[in-house]
């Protein structure tokens, strides 16, 4: 992260806007209350896809559902039963409304394509530096760009 984005971090005020652009892995637009972490997720055995919730031991989300909101999140960590968990999380109603993460693996790019919500990747800006929990995000995944609304 520079330090650009720290001062612009510091002077936007509540209900101000900023603007991020990114690669567009899953096209479509969502808009919702922001769920950040510093630390990857593990798909199988890390999420509770019947009720969307992160249930990995020693996670800084533990207990803390993603459903319906974007996702914001460093990348994938563990096996490839990402894929698994989000096809029940979409199927369940349960799947973040959007995905914002940094790092492209197979594992996170199975888990938002069966989960059909925008996703993105290789942003202008690090979004998981930039973006805090409780922000209001729009993600317009098909024209590849992100605007945060602060609470």
């Amino acid at each position: 992260m520079n330090s650009s984005t720290h001062v612009e971090q510091a002077t936007v005020a509540a209900g101000e806007t900023i603007v991020i652009r990114g690669r567009c892995v899953v096209p479509g637009v969502a808009e919702g209350e922001a769920l950040v972490t510093t630390q990857p997720i593990s798909g199988w055995g890390g999420v509770d896809p019947r009720n969307g919730t992160v249930i990995e031991t020693r996670h800084e989300l533990r207990g803390q559902s993603f459903a319906k909101k974007v996702l914001v999140f460093p990348g994938a960590k563990g096996s490839s039963g990402w894929s698994a968990q989000f096809h029940v999380a979409r199927l369940m109603g349960t799947a973040p409304a959007a995905w914002l993460f940094n790092q492209m693996t197979t594992k996170v790019a199975l888990g938002t394509v069966v989960s059909h919500s925008p996703a993105m990747t290789d942003f202008d800006q690090d979004p998981v530096a930039l973006i805090r929990t409780g922000d209001w995000v729009k993600v317009d995944a098909t024209n590849g760009v992100v605007t945060i609304t602060r609470k």
